[in-house]
């Protein structure tokens, strides 16, 4: 249960902003489904779509396993099976399952996560979504940037790019990094880098464990 006060703080907010919830990776690295490992007494995918749900007015998760995840998630929250792609036998990765998901948005911004952030904390997305309302109108999203690139994961999108990832994804394109490339992204401020911690592997499990 989040505290009383971030979910005071969600209904007080004028931006109108729905939660996708990403959960179709194979978790290969990590052995088994880290969708399901114990955060705090609750199954990592709970605790993110509780965290989405004091950010946002709906969540949506999107899955190749909806009935494994059907009794984790709460009530009010909307499952939404990933299927393979024209031409394709499997699921294509995290930018179709985002497009999966983005056609059932109506709000103007979408919040989009993975399911294995067990730092994720809703104080700072409440922080980030008061942002919104600055963001220049031309940016197609708003995230943080790394060394690496942008951190597509864990941040925000205009619903009003998916006529531009539905043709990215048409032509082949399947990567994140090569599609945000292209736009025009609005940077976020990270404070605590821990925030975007990805449990991957046994031995990230257990260096959270040990930090904790």
């Amino acid at each position: 249960m989040l505290p009383q006060c971030l979910r005071r703080h969600r209904k007080s907010s004028a931006i109108k902003l729905t939660a996708i919830v990403l959960a179709g990776g194979k978790s290969g690295r990590m052995g088994k489904d880290k969708a399901l490992i114990p955060i705090e007494g609750m199954p990592l995918i709970g605790r993110i779509c509780n965290i989405a749900k004091s950010c946002s007015d709906r969540v949506y998760v999107v899955t190749s396993w909806p009935e494994r995840y059907r009794e984790i998630i709460p009530n009010d929250c909307h499952l939404i099976p990933e299927v393979p792609i024209a031409g394709e036998s499997q699921p294509s990765g995290p930018l179709v399952g985002f497009v999966q998901g983005l056609v059932h948005v109506e709000s103007d911004w979408v919040l989009l996560l993975a399911c294995d952030l067990p730092q994720l904390r809703a104080d700072v997305l409440q922080d980030w979504v008061v942002k919104l309302t600055a963001v220049q109108r031309e940016a197609i999203a708003l995230l943080v940037q790394q060394e690496w690139g942008w951190e597509p994961l864990c941040g925000f999108y205009r619903r009003s790019c998916l006529p531009e990832l539905t043709q990215f994804i048409q032509q082949g394109g399947r990567s994140f990094q090569q599609f945000l490339a292209s736009q025009t992204v609005a940077e976020l401020p990270l404070g605590n880098p821990e925030m975007l911690f990805n449990c991957n592997t046994p031995a990230d499990l257990e260096e959270l464990k040990r930090e904790n």
